[in-house]
């Protein structure tokens, strides 16, 4: 039997095993072509609070465990992740509109993300403190409880096995909400996967939604913590949310990242690096590069490079072509990207490549002349746009990347690596690629972005441990104390 077979999932929801959730069936719909692949079964607020019970009651079992079980369970999800990876990344590319090399990657990290919580389990779990007491103190990392993880379209296996394995290794259950568009490759592949590791019953529920699902798994009285990706507006009501109710939310959110280039890069390959900075995954990733700043030195003959590149790359059907762009999700994330890029050009920009689509197939667009008047450059496009706008210093250069109320990644490119490291200072952003794009990603490494772009690193290595667990202080005393009362 496949992995993902329909038959198990098709019109379901992950609550108490699958079974019809009460908000019915929503349809699974290739980009590319508009075909119904199947559907999926939508959570309501009333089954967020059935699956939060159920979680509650088992995530106790689940963190009494040994962590050699737990662990065993998480390296076995990884193994699977890799069994399977063919079949788990033709969802990817039919129902996300990946092109088959970023699905790959997805199911490559989706196994790394495995492996490394299963490390986690073994790590020291607190410190020996001292005391001005003659007792012995402690402080112990234990289990947050119930983990809502609320997890996007563009890249949704990555995104949600990112919070749900180590959250599930450190003893916690999950409730995961992915986005109805994605929801079997980001959604219900998460589920198969560790049911067939042996995770028991209930620790790992799914809840595919909208808005309202959201909502409901923020409210959720056994959530403890949230761990949020997706736009910064909405992470700004998750974040309201979280706070009314007295929650830890975590929260990776939009970006607007520079790549720098100084005349001292090599243009040849700072063309290339800079289309896939801008132009991956039709431009869908938080980290996309969506300012280009140039030094006025280099900046025609980078545009034009860069222009190149983007004529010459072939935009269609994944499933179907060798194709380096594929669909965009849906038509109201088309027309989005599309009204970004006119209002730029009606704003004085210049159109050099690009500006076009058929269906969801937008061409990748190379614009210049941008200024702070163009919504292309200010705003996250979310989409295959690359804004080009040149610099005449390093301080004009660190005003222009600085001014972006987003502050998730950067990329430089310089033949003075010490040089990049010395502007990077100057710079405030959660990640930093030197000589490289913005768009990286590694399983051992923290991740997450500052101001609009959200609540700091949270992912990756020993972050999980601060994400997914409480401090507990434990006293003991080898007899009880004589007090004045």
């Amino acid at each position: 039997m496949f992995l993902l077979d329909p038959a198990l999932w098709s019109g379901k929801a992950g609550i108490g095993g699958w079974t019809a959730p009460t908000g019915g069936t929503a349809p699974v719909v290739e980009p590319a072509t508009g075909e119904v692949l199947e559907v999926i079964g939508v959570a309501t607020a009333e089954d967020v609070s059935a699956a939060a019970e159920r979680a509650a009651r088992a995530q106790l079992a689940w963190a009494r465990t040994p962590y050699t079980e737990r662990a065993a369970v998480l390296r076995c999800a990884g193994d699977l992740f890799t069994l399977h990876a063919e079949e788990i990344q033709r969802w990817l590319v039919r129902e996300a509109g990946s092109i088959p090399g970023k699905a790959a990657f997805e199911t490559s990290i989706a196994a790394q993300e495995c492996y490394e919580a299963a490390a986690l389990v073994s790590r020291p779990l607190g410190e020996v403190l001292p005391s001005g007491e003659p007792r012995l103190s402690l402080a112990r990392r234990v289990p947050a409880g119930v983990v809502g993880v609320i997890a996007p379209f563009n890249v949704p296996l990555v995104l949600g096995i990112r919070s749900v394995a180590p959250a599930l290794a450190l003893g916690n259950a999950v409730l995961l909400k992915p986005d109805l568009r994605t929801a079997v490759s980001g959604g219900v592949a998460i589920s198969r996967v560790f049911e067939e590791a042996g995770l028991p019953e209930d620790v790992l529920q799914l809840l595919p939604g909208g808005a309202d699902t959201g909502s409901a798994l923020v409210t959720a009285p056994q959530v403890r913590v949230i761990s949020f990706t997706g736009s910064t507006a909405a992470g700004r009501k998750v974040g309201a949310a979280a706070a009314e109710h007295l929650k830890r939310a975590h929260l990776e959110l939009g970006g607007n990242s520079a790549l720098i280039v100084l005349p001292d890069a090599d243009l040849e390959r700072a063309a290339s690096t800079a289309a896939w900075g801008s132009f991956f995954h039709q431009g869908q990733v938080c980290m996309s590069t969506g300012r280009h700043l140039v030094h006025a030195s280099i900046a025609d003959e980078y545009v034009e490079r860069l222009a190149e590149k983007a004529e010459h790359l072939p935009v269609g059907n994944p499933a179907k072509e060798e194709v380096a762009l594929g669909p965009v999700i849906d038509a109201g994330q088309r027309d989005k990207i599309h009204g970004l890029v006119g209002a730029s050009i009606d704003a004085g920009a210049r159109l050099v490549a690009g500006g076009t689509y058929e269906d969801l197939f937008y061409r990748p667009t190379v614009l210049t002349a941008v200024t702070d008047a163009s919504p292309a450059y200010t705003e996250e496009v979310f989409g295959p746009v690359a804004p080009v706008r040149a610099f005449s210093d390093l301080d004009e250069a660190v005003a222009l990347a600085t001014a972006s109320p987003y502050g998730l990644s950067l990329g430089i490119l310089t033949s003075d690596v010490m040089r990049g490291l010395d502007l990077a200072e100057r710079i405030p952003t959660g990640l930093v690629h030197i000589n490289d794009q913005t768009v990286n990603d590694e399983a051992v490494a923290p991740f997450g972005g500052t101001a609009a772009s959200g609540t700091g690193a949270r992912f990756g290595g020993t972050a999980n441990i601060e994400a997914f667990t409480e401090t507990r202080w434990i006293t003991a005393r080898s007899a009880q104390p004589q007090y004045p009362f």
